[in-house]
């Protein structure tokens, strides 16, 4: 069991930024804006993480870890503000399958900053991830709805922040990382806010519920989940397990927001989902398959 902690907690993060899609739903439909949404969570996340990891943070942090974090923080923020801001125009169950195409990115990303070999399973799943967001997000007259196409911009954004915590998160503490990329993006977004005059506040308890959420569970658990446990799972299984948050996120938003799953949509999310797999997998299963077909095969012999 102790072999497959970082698995383990690698799903409970999946389940958690699953069910964030409904608590940024619920924010925004309690009247909070998608910017204050971002601000309050931060500054939640920064606060909880950093009263109780003191200690750990004081002893750990130097300008290099201060640096990692706070790049993550941008990407972060780039992330989360766009998919926010894009989930005013959009779906909830679509939100979260747009946006887990960021696993397919991911190798791109080394193969533009690194020169790191690209192959022709990723190339493949790329262009299935297109067509997936294609069948899912076109209209009847070809046009892209506007929180669809936020929501492709937030999936670069978690692509350079997964890649970057594969990284950083093995060179870093990890508690220093977590609480100096939220304090990074807190502050981005309070700018912003403050920039766009949304600094009146009116919101309904509901809208104070999700947001709470988020703040506790989405930001605060999850992305320290994912900084402890990335650095015990090679970043291809890491991709493969967050990709389930979409899964999860499309079925809370069915269960829980009441959304309608059209036909094109779940025809959209199974293409997208199994570009995923294959970007990831690159379909080693089936020749290991093979090999043991093949194996048996000669024993029967």
């Amino acid at each position: 069991m102790k072999k497959y902690l970082g698995e383990i907690g690698l799903c409970i993060v999946a389940i958690i930024w699953g069910s964030g899609f409904v608590g940024a739903k619920l924010a925004l439909d309690g009247g909070l804006t998608p910017v204050q949404t971002l601000t309050i969570r931060y500054l939640m996340g920064s606060v909880i993480l950093g009263v109780i990891f003191f200690r750990k943070i004081k002893a750990n942090i130097n300008m290099q870890s201060f640096k990692a974090g706070a790049i993550l923080g941008v990407f972060s923020f780039i992330g989360f503000a766009t998919q926010t801001i894009g989930l005013d125009y959009t779906t909830a169950s679509k939100n979260a399958f747009i946006t887990a195409i960021n696993v397919v990115i991911v190798p791109f990303i080394g193969f533009i900053l690194y020169r790191r070999k690209l192959d022709k399973m990723g190339v493949g799943s790329s262009i299935l991830a297109l067509v997936g967001i294609a069948v899912l997000s076109l209209e009847p007259d070809l046009s892209v709805n506007f929180g669809d196409f936020l929501t492709f911009l937030c999936a670069f954004g978690f692509a350079l922040h997964i890649f970057f915590t594969g990284e950083f998160s093995e060179k870093y503490n990890p508690y220093v990382l977590t609480v100096s990329q939220f304090a990074m993006a807190f502050v981005l977004s309070l700018c912003l806010q403050i920039v766009t005059g949304q600094g009146h506040i009116d919101a309904t308890p509901m809208g104070y519920a999700g947001v709470f959420y988020l703040g506790l569970f989405s930001t605060a658990i999850g992305f320290l989940l994912q900084t402890k446990c990335q650095s015990m799972v090679d970043q291809t299984r890491t991709a493969i397990i967050l990709s389930t948050e979409a899964v999860f996120g499309a079925t809370l938003s069915i269960l829980i927001l009441g959304e309608i799953l059209t036909a094109r949509m779940v025809i959209g999310c199974i293409i997208i989902f199994v570009s995923i797999i294959i970007s990831e997998t690159k379909l080693s299963f089936l020749k290991r398959k093979k090999y043991e077909d093949e194996l048996v095969k000669i024993e029967g012999e």
